[in-house]
């Protein structure tokens, strides 16, 4: 059932905003040569010589519709901030080795320049590695194909991809730069390394190879308050990532970085969630009371999230204390803006303490995007998983199981998202021994048998008189994106399928990565009218009547279990029975006048 969604830095007066006025009649980008950048050699930061107080807050291009970007940054600016911060995700822009995308909801440079156009600064965070709860804290999967390779460090295959990475990215962001006419006052080198720590030499690395390909700008580290020494180096400004005021945590950091600004890179508002997990919420006197403690005691900061948006497709991440854990395909975050970007009481809060000390009107507040309720969408066809095989690209045939990101397919560089289907034959029962990432069904021609995942590794299979077709469906769930654990995520079957200690031989492997060109297949298949339930993992169709003016909305599923949904070749993430996260966010920007294809593969976990 679609359900109609509920609506529920900046200048202090003593700190002069430099250019600001300038920039309401002249765009900033086509000057030729500007003054002094933002600097950090002092106990305060300067812009143009003048003191300047860092009131940020991060957007992330990646998580919403390009089509509303201007709004999101608008509502950022009347509430009072002068600086966007925002990740660049490696995985998404490089998703094959070589192949490069920066175009639509990907086009960093063109998001950067409209900020400046609203009349922001930003400061950028290209990583390579930025956490961000995406997939592998934004590091392309591909990397894992080389189980010797050593992540986030100076590892010679690692630094090799960087500097192939950066090669075409740093020329991007060079014209962006304060000092050649753009918005960016301050780069980020690297993300949280103090939580890592593995190698010595690796900062430097990425430091110098930032340096060396033309960034000019201040450079900072950004880490949490226990590892800032940790991730820190020589030639960065030290930011720190908290989640409340610490009087005697600050009286330590002006110690031990003296006669430099501190910037809180990182102010939490709220947190993301997790599959099968309480919704987290921070309240709004909490928000108000810090940020008002950082103000007084003029202390730049950036609120992280000021809008968070949604993993669309399969970007989330993943957590692992004990167990694996998704991150859900909201990432709301209990933010200022909600996911839709709606007002909440936090940004109406910020917005009254902002103007309450800012030299003149606040920017008027644009109006929020205005939602509907469709009615419900009922599937109207359906087919079965094992007749849409023939409508994926063709199969690998191997000796034995291969995991997700080495199968020999998109260029060599495997897969990175979505399902893998191993087949191979058997022609006796027994125990049956396997390790999957994350969730694997097992099934016995067409008859499910039972589920493993990385607690469960044995499944009984009961005796039969003839050769029959064992098949292991596996479902990447997110790769974890924090801590060690990013070394070892690699999906799929890992390592031999066993039978009463046997290894299985001669497997069929059938990529399921859900791109659009695979449903723009499916449109000739022969589709079933839903008249009985089917009790198999299927593919249904269903259409959503938007009317003459399409709105944002919010898809509700009662009674499916798990999936994930696309809507005109749009992939709106996972959804999952568990929660806390009910509903899929639905931008009307992605819906057609009149009717609208849905596609939503029904749970593998529902059957």
């Amino acid at each position: 059932m679609l359900q109609q969604a509920l609506l529920s830095i900046f200048l202090l007066p003593s700190f002069p905003f430099p250019c600001r006025s300038n920039w309401s009649h002249l765009n900033p980008l086509t000057l030729k040569k500007r003054s002094e950048g933002l600097v950090g050699r002092c106990a305060y930061f300067t812009l143009e010589g003048h003191k300047f107080l860092i009131f940020g807050g991060s957007i992330h291009y990646f998580r919403m519709p390009r089509e509303y970007w201007r709004d999101r940054l608008l509502k950022l600016k009347a509430c009072g901030f002068n600086t966007v911060t925002t990740y660049i995700p490696w995985n998404l822009h490089e998703p094959e080795r070589g192949q490069f995308y920066f175009s639509g909801n990907l086009d960093m440079e063109a998001f950067v320049l409209l900020a400046a156009k609203v009349g922001l600064w930003v400061i950028l965070r290209p990583g390579p590695y930025i956490c961000a709860e995406v997939d592998l804290g934004g590091l392309p999967s591909w990397l894992l194909q080389d189980p010797n390779m050593k992540l986030r460090t100076t590892d010679k295959g690692f630094v090799e991809a960087v500097d192939k990475y950066f090669d075409h990215l740093i020329p991007r962001v060079i014209p962006l730069q304060y000092h050649h006419g753009g918005p960016v006052i301050a780069v980020q080198v690297e993300n949280e390394y103090g939580s890592f720590n593995k190698d010595k030499d690796y900062m430097s690395y990425v430091k110098e190879a930032l340096l060396k390909r033309g960034i000019v700008e201040l450079l900072l580290t950004s880490d949490n308050e226990k590892e800032i020494e940790q991730g820190s180096v020589e030639g960065a400004l030290t930011t720190v990532n908290m989640d409340s005021f610490n009087e005697k945590f600050f009286s330590r950091f002006r110690q031990m970085q003296r006669n430099k600004p501190i910037l809180v890179m990182e102010y939490w508002t709220g947190w993301f969630d997790n599959w099968g997990r309480k919704h987290h919420v921070k309240s709004v006197d909490e928000v108000e009371q810090t940020v008002s403690e950082l103000i007084n005691r003029e202390i730049s900061f950036n609120a992280y999230m000021f809008h968070g948006g949604t993993n669309f497709g399969f970007i989330n991440g993943a957590v692992y204390f004990g167990m694996h854990r998704g991150v859900v395909t909201s990432y709301d975050y209990d933010a200022v803006l909600t996911e839709a970007g709606d007002y909440t009481e936090k940004y109406f809060k910020l917005r009254k303490l902002f103007a309450s000390i800012s030299a003149k009107p606040l920017p008027l507040s644009p109006q929020h995007t205005l939602k509907t309720v469709y009615p419900s969408v009922r599937p109207s066809h359906f087919l079965p998983l094992w007749e849409v095989l023939q409508y994926l690209n063709e199969p690998v045939k191997s000796h034995i199981p291969v995991n997700m990101e080495n199968l020999p397919i998109n260029n060599g560089s495997g897969q990175s998202f979505g399902f893998v289907l191993y087949e191979t034959s058997i022609c006796s029962g027994g125990c049956l021994h396997a390790e999957v990432h994350d969730i694997g069904q097992v099934f016995l021609n067409y008859t499910i048998l039972g589920v493993l995942n990385e607690k469960v590794q044995d499944l009984f299979i009961p005796n039969f008189t003839e050769c029959q077709l064992l098949r292991i469906l596996v479902e990447n769930q997110g790769r974890v994106n924090f801590s060690w654990k990013i070394q070892d995520e690699r999906k799929g079957l890992i390592g031999p399928v066993k039978i009463n200690n046997v290894s299985l031989e001669g497997f069929t492997i059938y990529s399921l990565e859900m791109k659009m060109n695979f449903f723009q297949r499916l449109r000739s298949a022969s589709w079933r009218p839903v008249s009985v339930r089917y009790l198999g993992p299927a593919f249904y169709l269903g259409t959503l009547k938007a009317g003459s003016f399409p709105r944002d909305t919010f898809l509700g599923l009662p009674g499916w279990v798990s999936g994930f949904v696309f809507i005109n070749g749009h992939n709106l993430g996972r959804y999952w029975n568990i929660g806390p996260q009910e509903t899929l966010y639905l931008p009307g920007v992605w819906l057609h006048p009149g009717d609208n294809e849905v596609s939503q593969p029904k749970s593998f976990l529902d059957i």
